[in-house]
């Protein structure tokens, strides 16, 4: 069981309902049926392979924005590094999930805590020796792999951005191979691999918990252990602000990732083999393009009253806070609830940079009160519009898969940083990573600026 399937094979109802009316005289009108069933089946089929991997494209396209994002809000000094560690963890990710990730997290679970520890390959069984379609699938498994994938490098992404400016950048990939090929793998497991979250009744549609509070907790740890970048807080801890390289290119990044959404959680509905599934997939969009919505205006208006001023940064994020919280379940809230769910993840962020920043965590782009604080309250709202779910296994989801990433990343952060480093060295950090870590710089005309 992935995710939630809501798969019918309309030709073979259609079968008995003939059969049934005594529709059927000869065996010539029963041959005739079983075609039509056939042809049905093979029609859903394609359907549904086409959503995984048109909604896998949007997906990846995600990873683009995350990349204008970060180098939008970080220094010019720090910006080409900025797109390699982007470009590098999207191909990390792929790479991991092929070895072993995809199996781990969907093969054999069968309500325990992980699959199978396995490469993976296609099983192409719905093929016959003529490459006719004989069925037994509902989709083809390349583009299941490649919908499951793209997910999983999101969650990487949500990291990158948080320890931006001070950490090494090979130390920074090996911990992205060991995130996206074990840790996201086994906690998704549980719930979309058909584990023991999914048996206790947990639902989390498309991953408010299971990918954007999985890079969050991983962020908040990896930000901790790192420590705040050179100048950041003043010796008494106030902050100190450090405008980034781009605000233009934070919000195309934002506009990116909002289009990529859809495809995010449009394509979580698993199928579009039936009129049910393609309106259940309008409404998912109209939902999380609402809460979109309301997570800027939310912002932008608690913004104007706790400062007197609208902070584009948290108008930019309050988009994306939106976005998260109402990935957890997109389906099944009104217009109305999708827009109080989007609105209250703005008012999150607005009140979580500053709270992160009173305890001396300095999140460069705001990752942690985006992806995390907005997950758990998206994962915790969901039984306010679905039924049949309740706060209280809601809430074991969230705190078993935050504890277990907490515990492993801690694990893996620390022996990264007593084996090779994961910190620059102030002179480094000061002159920009850019510099120490490729030699080059993403805008040479102002290589001696901040």
């Amino acid at each position: 069981m992935m995710k939630r399937k809501w798969i019918t094979s309309v030709g073979a109802l259609a079968t008995l309902a003939l059969m049934s009316m005594g529709g059927i005289a000869n065996a010539q009108e029963a041959e005739a049926a079983i075609a039509v069933s056939t042809t049905s089946s093979e029609t859903a089929f394609i359907l549904n392979s086409f959503l995984f991997l048109v909604c896998g494209f949007l997906v990846m396209f995600m990873a683009a924005g995350f990349c204008m994002l970060e180098v939008g809000l970080v220094r010019t000094k720090n910006a080409a590094t900025i797109c390699t560690k982007n470009i590098a963890l999207y191909s990390i990710a792929g790479l991991m999930y092929f070895l072993i990730g995809y199996n781990l997290m969907y093969a054999g679970v069968d309500g325990g805590y992980f699959g199978s520890i396995s490469i993976w390959g296609p099983d192409n069984a719905h093929l016959g020796t003529e490459g006719e379609f004989v069925g037994g699938s509902d989709y083809t498994p390349g583009s299941d792999w490649f919908f499951q994938m793209v997910f999983c490098a999101t969650a990487a992404s949500i990291v990158s951005g948080t320890v931006a400016e001070r950490v090494k950048l090979w130390p920074f990939l090996f911990f992205v191979a060991i995130l996206t090929g074990v840790l996201y793998p086994i906690t998704g497991s549980w719930q979309w691999g058909g584990g023991w979250l999914s048996e206790a009744g947990f639902s989390d549609f498309a991953g408010s918990t299971i990918v954007h509070s999985v890079g969050g907790w991983a962020a908040l740890v990896g930000a901790i252990l790192i420590g705040s970048r050179v100048g950041k807080f003043t010796p008494d801890g106030k902050p100190q602000a450090m405008p980034g390289s781009s605000l233009p290119l934070t919000t195309l990044g934002t506009f990116i990732l909002w289009l990529g959404w859809f495809g995010f959680n449009g394509g979580s509905q698993l199928a579009m083999g039936t009129a049910t599934d393609i309106t259940d997939i309008s409404q998912v969009f109209i939902n999380t393009n609402i809460a979109a919505a309301a997570g800027v205006v939310g912002a932008m208006g608690l913004s104007q009253i706790m400062y007197g001023k609208v902070d584009l940064t948290f108008a930019l994020n309050g988009a994306l806070a939106g976005l998260v919280s109402i990935t957890a379940e997109p389906l099944t809230p009104t217009m109305g609830w999708a827009a109080l769910i989007g609105a209250i993840g703005g008012f999150i962020v607005v009140i979580g940079v500053p709270l992160l920043e009173r305890l001396r965590i300095d999140d460069v782009v705001g990752a942690i009160p985006v992806h995390l604080f907005a997950g758990i309250w998206g994962t915790m709202a969901v039984p306010l519009t679905n039924s049949g779910t309740d706060f209280a296994t809601q809430g074991l989801g969230v705190a078993a898969i935050g504890a277990f990433t907490v515990v492993a990343s801690l694990a893996f952060w620390l022996a990264l940083r007593v084996s090779v480093g994961i910190r620059a060295s102030e002179e480094d950090e000061i002159a920009g990573l850019d510099r120490s870590e490729l030699g080059l710089h993403a805008y040479p005309e102002f290589r001696n600026g901040n």
